[in-house]
Order: structure tokens, then C-alpha cells, then sequence
């Protein structure tokens, strides 16, 4: 479920990548706007509506070389590299997992050249514990996705979601219904934002999606085949690596060694403590957490800490964090600890009408390679026609990476 599972490699690549980018970052953003250029002012006199813009703020400006330098420094296939990019912070309104007004930010990628109207594509990140990582804040892995898709000539909408990036409040980690519902209002906010910058939106949607988002992609496939919005279609599917399948396949997987620890002392404390805002999980920390971890973990997993100072944080394995009562309760689950799992669980219940792959990796130690035969299996009971692409040996982080070139040309191979 992670975006931040990173190996050694990935570290240093990233490091590499900020340090080659940072003086031309600020060069290049210099000339463009100092300021978010804000929704046209008295333009609607009616109530503000889900999907509304607030403000786009420009965050880069970049020619094809730098993006095949981008990419390269993550070790993935720049060959799809056809266009510079212009990235955009885009601050728009929806509705809390309650159905609040709320606002959420999210990241529109579009291509320097191309076709004058653009197919979109939706990418939903994985799971990331500070805030400021998430795309539309950090030019960093969650970006890469974005990036390759838009050099490849489509726009890009990536929300960061609820309570991540420059939205208010606490993240609802692997809460489905409102991370759907922040993307859909993504779609509509970038739809505005394109037509008001030159790049109109044609209606078709890709969705991909990575570990967390994976899961994500599916839902919202889910929800435009089933009319969330008339403005879009929803012309293919190819969620990475997602855990579709709590209940039967991740949940265990943390007990029986298939997910590494230091993934699942992170999965399992981030999920107990947004889930449990949702679903009575747990009156007191203690119920739930040995100590010392009792008293700490709900400030480390507030938004503002990195994943490795919450990693350091906290125990070494997930037997060590949870006391035995709420141990065993995770490894049988019933009541609300199963409702919240189950709440999360069913995203491939449905078939989908559009080409549809999943991607995923037997080397996974994060989100194992059985969540994706799950959904496969599923979406094919409902007459769907799905392929599996298992990546093999590479790791979680490293299924994405090998996979978002995949993907772009997955959809060129639909598009035509």
C-alpha cells in the first residue's frame, strides 16, 4: 500500500533526482505566477457545488529532457517521452467521509504540445503518511506516473485526497467511499482548470492507480460506469498493486509473513488509527497498542511526520505494537473490525465494459500478488474480460516503476 516502501536504489535516486532539479525548479518557476491564480471571482452566484475551483497554482514547468531526467533517475523507461509537461496545484471543494463541505488539492499534469483537446488520465497515489509527499507538494515518486503520462500527450489528474497536501483535517486512510469522492471532484476541478488554461478535456478517462490508490482506481471505475458524473467516460482500467482484498488476502498476509514488518507495523498502526475515526475500533490507544507505542502513535500519524521518523517510531513487528487481545482480534476479525475491512473490500464487484489490466508483482511484500488474482477472479465472475500482469521479482515500490510505462502504452494500444 505504500509509495514510500523504498529500496536503497529508489532512495538515492531520489536524492539525485531532488538535487538535479532544485535550481532549475526554482529558475523555471520564477516565471510563472508568484501567486495561486484564483477561480474567476462572481462567475456563480448559486451555491459552490462538489468539483468546484478554488485556485490553480503553477508548481513546474518542464521540456522533455527534464522529464526523461526525471524518470531516469527512478530507473523507469523514458522511451514514451514525447512532450515537456506543465504541473498545476489545483485547490477544489468536496465533502469530508461525513459529507461536510470540505476543500482537497490535487496535481493536473498537462502535455507542452499535442492535440489541442485531451483525453484524461486519473492516477490515484498509495499511501503516504506526511502530508506534504503528496503529489500536487513534492516532485518526487508520487509524481512519476503523472509524469510519464502527460510527456505521452494526456492530461493528468492526481487528487491527493482528503487531509493530504494542502487540505484540512486528518487523512481517512483506506477510507474507499471518500477517496472516491475526492477524485471524482478531482476530475471536475481539473476539467475546469484545462478548459480556463487553453487544454480543453475531451470526457474520456484512464484510470490507473498505484497500491492504495490501485484500490482507488478501481472504485472510481466503478463509480463513472455507474454515471458519478455525465461530463466523463471511463475508456480504460489499469490499476498496480492494490489491496482489494482486505479480508481475505492483506489481513492475513500481515500474520503469516507474506508482508515484511516494517511495512506492516506502518499499514496496520496508519489504518487502526484513521479507521478508527470512522468505525468504533478501539476507545483508548492502550486497547489496541502496547506501550510505549500507546501514547505516541496518533501524533506520529497526524500528517506532519516522514514515513522514517514514523517507522522509527514505532515497534519493530506488528506483534510487538499490538497488544494480544487486539492481535487475535486482527487475525479473526468480526464486528467492526471486520465492517471496516469489508467497508474497504468489493471495489471489483462489478464489470467493467472498457479493457481492463491489473498489475502486480509476485516479489510484492507490501501488497501480496493474491490481492490481485482476487480481484481478477472476481471481476471475471461478472463476465468481465481482465489480464494480470505479475512483474515478478521486483518489490512493491518497484512494480509501479516497471509498470507506468506499461501502462501509457496499454492506453496509446486503446486509444487507437
Amino acid at each position: 500500500m505504500s509509495d514510500e516502501t523504498r529500496t536503497s536504489h529508489g532512495s538515492r535516486a531520489s536524492r539525485r533526482t531532488r538535487r538535479g532539479l532544485a535550481a532549475a525548479a526554482a529558475l523555471l518557476l520564477a516565471g510563472l505566477a508568484a501567486a495561486p491564480v484564483a477561480a474567476a471571482a462572481g462567475e456563480r452566484t448559486q451555491q459552490t457545488r462538489r468539483g468546484d475551483l478554488v485556485a490553480v497554482t503553477p508548481v513546474a514547468d518542464r521540456d522533455a529532457g527534464q522529464v526523461r531526467s526525471f524518470l531516469t533517475g527512478w530507473d523507469v523507461d523514458a522511451d514514451g517521452v514525447r512532450y515537456g509537461l506543465r504541473a498545476y496545484r489545483l485547490t477544489y471543494r468536496t465533502v469530508d467521509p461525513y459529507g461536510a463541505p470540505t476543500t482537497a488539492t490535487g496535481l493536473l499534469t498537462l502535455p507542452r504540445g499535442g492535440g489541442h483537446r485531451l483525453d484524461l488520465v486519473s492516477d490515484t497515489h498509495g499511501t503516504m503518511v506526511d502530508r506534504d509527499y503528496a503529489p500536487s507538494v513534492s516532485e518526487d515518486f508520487g509524481r512519476v506516473p503523472s509524469y510519464v503520462n502527460a510527456a505521452a500527450g494526456r492530461a493528468v489528474a492526481a487528487p491527493d485526497y482528503l487531509g493530504l497536501g494542502k487540505g484540512p483535517g486528518p487523512h481517512p486512510y483506506m477510507d474507499t467511499a471518500s477517496s472516491v469522492t475526492a477524485s471524482v471532484d478531482m476530475l471536475r476541478a481539473a476539467r475546469t482548470a484545462a478548459e480556463r488554461l487553453g487544454r480543453p478535456l475531451t470526457g474520456a478517462v484512464y484510470a490507473t492507480g498505484f497500491s492504495q490508490g490501485g484500490q482507488v482506481a478501481m472504485a472510481l471505475g466503478k463509480a463513472l460506469d455507474e454515471g458519478a458524473d455525465r461530463h466523463f467516460r471511463l475508456v480504460a482500467l489499469a490499476p498496480v498493486s492494490g489491496p482489494y482484498d482486505l479480508e481475505g488476502q492483506e489481513m492475513p498476509a500481515l500474520f503469516d509473513g507474506r508482508v515484511n514488518d516494517t511495512s506492516g507495523v506502518l499499514y496496520i498502526a496508519y489504518w487502526l488509527v484513521a479507521q478508527n475515526r470512522l468505525h468504533p475500533l478501539y476507545k483508548d490507544p492502550s486497547e489496541a497498542f502496547r506501550a510505549p507505542w500507546a501514547s505516541r502513535v496518533e501524533g506520529l500519524l497526524d500528517g506532519s511526520h516522514e514515513q522514517e521518523d514514523v517507522g522509527r517510531g514505532l515497534a519493530p513487528s506488528v506483534k510487538q505494537l499490538l497488544t494480544p487481545a487486539f492481535y487475535e482480534r486482527l487475525r479473526h476479525p468480526s464486528g467492526a473490525v471486520l465492517d471496516a475491512m469489508r467497508t474497504a473490500d468489493h471495489t471489483c464487484d462489478w464489470k467493467p465494459d472498457v479493457p481492463v489490466r491489473l498489475y502486480a508483482a509476485a516479489g510484492d511484500t507490501d501488497v501480496p500478488l493474491g490481492n490481485t488474482r482476487t480481484c481478477a477472479r472476481t471481476l471475471a465472475g461478472q463476465g468481465a474480460r481482465v489480464r494480470v500482469v505479475d512483474q515478478g521479482a521486483v518489490d512493491h515500490f518497484g512494480s509501479v516503476l516497471v509498470s507506468a510505462p506499461q501502462v501509457v502504452r496499454f492506453f496509446d494500444g486503446v486509444r487507437r
